[in-house]
C-alpha cells in the first residue's frame, strides 16, 4: 500500500507554503527592488526585521480569457432615443468614464496595490541572494571537527532497500543462473538428442530404455527450473563512504574610521554597511571570524558592541588600522590556513603624508596575504586616500573600491562588492 506523508508543521492556518514559495520565485525581481527600498529607510537595529512589501497591481495581475458573443451583430437597444440603425457611435472623450483603467473613480473607489509581509527569514533570504565571499578556498583539514563528504564506493551485498541497484542485481543474478545451469543444460541437450534418436528408431530400441531416458530428461528439466531467478545473494546495493574534507576557514577584518571628520551621518552609513556584512557572514558561513578595528590617529581592536555603538573624535591616520590588521594576521591567522578578507570604510580624509603609506601597506603586506579587500568611501569628494587607492586598484585584481553617499546606495554597493561569481 502506497503511503504519503505531508509535513505541515511549518504551515500556519489558512496558509500554503508551496504557493508562497512559488509566488516569491515568480516575482523575485519586484520583491528584490522592494527590499532595496525598504533597507534605505531603516534604522540600524531594525535592519534584519521582516517587512511589508507592496507590489503594483499591474505586476501581479493574471491574464484571463473572456468569452464574448462573437460574430457581427446589428441591433438597436430598446429605449434608445439618440441613435438609429446605421449611426456611427464615437469613442467617449478621455476621462468620460467609458474606460476601465486604474484611475480613481468619482466615489473614491479604486484598485489598491498588492501588499504582503515578508518574514524575517524570507527578508534575509532575498537580501543576501546570490552573494558570496570572493575567491574562498578550502585550506585546512580540521582534526577535531572535520567536514565530511559522502562519496560513492562501488557496490556491496548488504544495505537498505533505498540503495538497491536493480540493474547490477539483475546482472549478478543472470551470471549466477548461467554458471549454475550451464552444465545441466548441456546434459539436458545431450539427453534430449538421445531421446529423439531413440524415438525415431523405436522398433530397435527397448521400451524400458525410452522410458528411462524420458525420466532423466524430466528430472534435468526440473533441476533447471529450480534454479531461482533472483537469489538474496544476487542483490547489490550502492555503497557510499564518508571522507573528511578540508574546511574553508575565513576571517573578515572590519576597519572603520571614527575620526572627527566622520560626522554622525557618515558613521551611520558605515555602520549600516558593516551590519550588512556581519549579518551576511553569520548567515552563510559557520567558521568565519570577524575582527573589528576602529581608528582615528590610533587603531584598536574592539568588541562588536564597541564597534557599532561607541563614538570617537580626533585626527585621522588610516595606516594605523592597516598596520594593526597586518600584526593580527601574523599573530593569529596564518594565511596558509585562513582565507583573509578586509573591508574598510572611511570618508577619505587622511593626513596627507599617510595616504602613500596606506597604498604601500596594501600592495606589499596586506593584499599578498588576502583573498579580497574592499574599500568603501562614505563621502562624495575624492580625497588623497581615494586617489592612492585608485592606483592600487589598477594593478591588484583582489582589491575593490566604491562610494556610498546616501543610505539608499548601501544595498546596491554591498551586492556589487560581494556578488557571487557568474551572477549578474
Amino acid at each position: 500500500m502506497l503511503q504519503q506523508i505531508v509535513d505541515r508543521r511549518l504551515a500556519g492556518k489558512n496558509k500554503s507554503i508551496g504557493n508562497r514559495e512559488r509566488f516569491l520565485r515568480r516575482y523575485r525581481e519586484q520583491i528584490r527592488d522592494a527590499v532595496k527600498k525598504a533597507v534605505s529607510g531603516r534604522s540600524i537595529r531594525d535592519i534584519e526585521q521582516g517587512e511589508d512589501i507592496t507590489l503594483p497591481r499591474r505586476d501581479v495581475s493574471e491574464p484571463v480569457f473572456g468569452h464574448g458573443q462573437g460574430g457581427v451583430r446589428e441591433s438597436v437597444h430598446p429605449g434608445n432615443r439618440d441613435y438609429v440603425r446605421g449611426d456611427h457611435i464615437g469613442r467617449p472623450p478621455s476621462g468620460g468614464g467609458g474606460g476601465r483603467g486604474n484611475q480613481g473613480s468619482e466615489d473614491g473607489v479604486g484598485e489598491d496595490d498588492f501588499v504582503f509581509r515578508l518574514t524575517r527569514e524570507e527578508f534575509m533570504q532575498v537580501f543576501f541572494d546570490d552573494l558570496a565571499l570572493p575567491r574562498l578556498v578550502r585550506t585546512q583539514l580540521l582534526p577535531d571537527a572535520p567536514e565530511w563528504k559522502s562519496q560513492r564506493a562501488g557496490f556491496v551485498s548488504a544495505g537498505n532497500p533505498a540503495s538497491l541497484h536493480v540493474v547490477r542485481s539483475m546482472r549478478t543474478a543472470l551470471g549466477r543462473r548461467i554458471a549454475m545451469g550451464a552444465e545441466l543444460r548441456r546434459l539436458l541437450r545431450e539427453l534430449e538428442a538421445e531421446l529423439a534418436l531413440a524415438e525415431r528408431s523405436e522398433a530397435n530400441t527397448p521400451l524400458g530404455s525410452v522410458r528411462a531416458l524420458k525420466e532423466r530428461v524430466e528430472a534435468l528439466r526440473r533441476r533447471v527450473r529450480q534454479i531461482p531467478f533472483l537469489d538474496p545473494l544476487d542483490l547489490r546495493f550502492r555503497n557510499r563512504v564518508r571522507i573528511p574534507q578540508p574546511t574553508a576557514k575565513a576571517v573578515m577584518f572590519c576597519l572603520m574610521d571614527v575620526s572627527g571628520s566622520m560626522d554622525e551621518e557618515r558613521k551611520d552609513i558605515a555602520k549600516r554597511f558593516f551590519i550588512l556584512l556581519y549579518l551576511f557572514l553569520m548567515r552563510h558561513y559557520e567558521r568565519t571570524d570577524v575582527v573589528f578595528i576602529r581608528h582615528h590617529t590610533q587603531a584598536a581592536e574592539v568588541s562588536e558592541p564597541e564597534f557599532f555603538q561607541a563614538t570617537e573624535s580626533g585626527g585621522t591616520v588610516v595606516s594605523s588600522a592597516l598596520t594593526l590588521m597586518h600584526e593580527i594576521i601574523l599573530a593569529r591567522y596564518p594565511p596558509g590556513d585562513w582565507n583573509i578578507y578586509g573591508a574598510q570604510a572611511s570618508d577619505g580624509e587622511n593626513w596627507y603624508k599617510d595616504s602613500a603609506r596606506c597604498s604601500e601597506l596594501l600592495q606589499q603586506k596586506l593584499l599578498p596575504l588576502s583573498r579580497y579587500f574592499a574599500y568603501v568611501q562614505v563621502a562624495g569628494d575624492e580625497q588623497n586616500l581615494w586617489e592612492e587607492y585608485a592606483r592600487v586598484r589598477e594593478t591588484e585584481p583582489n582589491f575593490a573600491m566604491r562610494k556610498i553617499t546616501d543610505a539608499a546606495d548601501i544595498y546596491p554597493v554591498f551586492r556589487e562588492l560581494f556578488r557571487k561569481a557568474g551572477t549578474s
